[in-house]
């Protein structure tokens, strides 16, 4: 009979042949704990399901490995080395959760560079969240009574629940339950990072991260302290030795110091058009007014309606102001007028052309990510002179949801050869500001037209300009190019 997680207490027995034990028990529960407060963190970041779920499975199966390899190396080196095929045995025993965390580490670093994730962003989502699943794990532990201390009289376990005390009733004789301390301090340290230390505005990237290596650093020092099953190196707990070296990176980390030898990259700045490069207001009320005379009435074109046209896509406006008729019929014919009367009514915005010949000479990334069609973002930007400047236009037509769905952002990017863990989305409406708030990234509304400066502040970019050019000024500022910088 095989038991996963060895354990006397067992939860559940599949065809009298497997064992799924409290201790397996407890580990699967924090892992799904854990995923579900990281997942918000990774939404909010503008990473989705399949991020979460290829990180949860590498850095359990690493997490694991490491946690096995680390117990074999300070529990009985010379056993496990003469008895290899014992290493993978996890079956009978023995893990260590810091090993664990060095071999989630690892996996981490190696998913996030290859997929062009900035590590210390990805570690503020992941490692606060360990707290918790350690907070749970620990009761494992209590079911596989270990992870104790000293002998306690039975009087020490006046006033706690009588189930703990049953527990810790080890070897004819009671134990301090050091495993009920370290869950507390894990859960203490969890809701301090994760409901007040995350709201602070000056916040860095990677401080959530150093959060978590001080607490658990501290809490587990003092614990092992207290423990009398530790694993240890000549007279001196591996695990306290450990948090140390915990307590010191997560200190250097605090003092800017991995700043300054990983420097942040240039952000990608990315663009919507009509209405932030190109003023295209009037091209759009001329294409709108054509198509009320012939399908409506001119007078039905009111100046309320030629506000809401401003900005969100025609598959959105023509079924509330044309019913009855065929929508994509009406695109159709609506991009030909517009591109008809392109050069009578187009022109660039203020200041657009000094800007983008400003951040090109200073070597920043810049892109287009537009609900027109590629073809007319072109066509628009040629005949203003512009185009010099792009090094990728994505139109409607390249993606397969548009705005506010984030998936033009992230094309562009990855057009681009760059993560988004750095980007800005310079936007005028609130498609745009929600576009790039769930991709995660950095927003700029640019109010041109100040009848929607009320909407475009409600969607709470992370700054608002009423001059291409303050752009600039944005940039000589220190910090993080993502939408939680606010």
């Amino acid at each position: 009979m095989i038991d996963f997680f060895p354990s006397d207490k067992i939860f559940v027995e599949i065809f009298g042949t497997l064992n799924i034990t409290y201790y397996s028990l407890s580990y699967l529960l924090g892992t799904l704990v854990a995923c579900y407060f990281g997942y918000k963190l990774f939404k909010k970041n503008g990473y989705g399901i399949e991020e979460i779920e290829d990180l949860t499975m590498g850095c359990f199966f690493f997490g694991i490995m490491g946690a096995r390899i680390w117990y074999c190396l300070f529990y009985d080196f010379s056993f496990y080395m003469s008895n290899p095929v014992e290493i993978v045995k996890i079956w009978t025993g023995g893990l260590a959760i810091q090993g664990g965390l060095f071999g989630g580490a690892l996996f981490v670093i190696y998913y996030c560079r290859k997929n062009k994730i900035n590590v210390f962003r990805m570690g503020d989502a992941i490692l606060i969240n360990i707290l918790l699943a350690q907070a749970i794990g620990r009761w494992g532990n209590f079911a596989n009574k270990e992870a104790y201390g000293d002998v306690v009289s039975a009087s020490y376990f006046d006033g706690w629940p009588k189930f703990i005390a049953d527990g810790m009733f080890i070897a004819g004789e009671y134990r301090m339950p050091t495993f009920f301390f370290e869950s507390v301090l894990n859960l203490i340290g969890w809701a301090l990072v994760y409901f007040i230390f995350r709201k602070i505005k000056s916040r860095k990237r990677g401080d959530m991260m150093y959060a978590y290596l001080v607490w658990y650093g501290i809490s587990r020092y003092i614990v092992e302290g207290l423990r009398t099953d530790s694993l240890m190196i000549g007279s001196f707990r591996m695990a306290q030795l450990t948090s140390i070296v915990f307590i010191i990176i997560g200190l250097v980390g605090f003092a800017g110091v991995f700043r300054k030898i990983f420097k942040s990259k240039k952000p990608v700045i990315l663009f919507d058009l009509d209405g932030t490069i190109l003023d295209t207001e009037k091209a759009i009320l001329e294409t709108y007014r054509q198509l009320f005379i012939k399908y409506s009435t001119e007078k039905e074109f009111t100046p309320e309606r030629q506000l809401e046209v401003l900005g969100p896509p025609l598959k959105k406006m023509f079924p509330v102001y044309f019913p009855g008729q065929n929508v994509d019929d009406l695109i159709v014919e609506y991009r030909a007028i517009n591109m008809d009367i392109h050069k009578e009514f187009v022109v660039a915005m203020n200041n657009a052309e000094k800007l983008l010949h400003s951040l090109k000479q200073q070597g920043y990334k810049l892109g287009i990510v537009s609900t027109k069609m590629n073809a007319a973002c072109t066509y628009g930007l040629e005949i203003t002179n512009l185009l010099q400047y792009f090094d990728i236009v994505i139109g409607e037509d390249e993606v397969n949801v548009g705005k506010p769905n984030p998936e033009g952002i992230f094309k562009a990017c990855e057009l681009l050869n760059e993560g988004h863990d750095s980007c800005i989305y310079v936007g005028d409406s609130a498609t745009d500001i929600y576009a790039g708030k769930n991709a995660g990234v950095y927003t700029i509304g640019y109010i041109f037209n100040q009848q929607r400066k009320d909407v475009l502040i409600n969607t709470k970019p992370n700054k608002v300009i009423t001059d291409l050019i303050e752009i600039e000024e944005i940039l000589k500022e220190k910090v993080q190019w993502t939408h939680d910088t606010m």
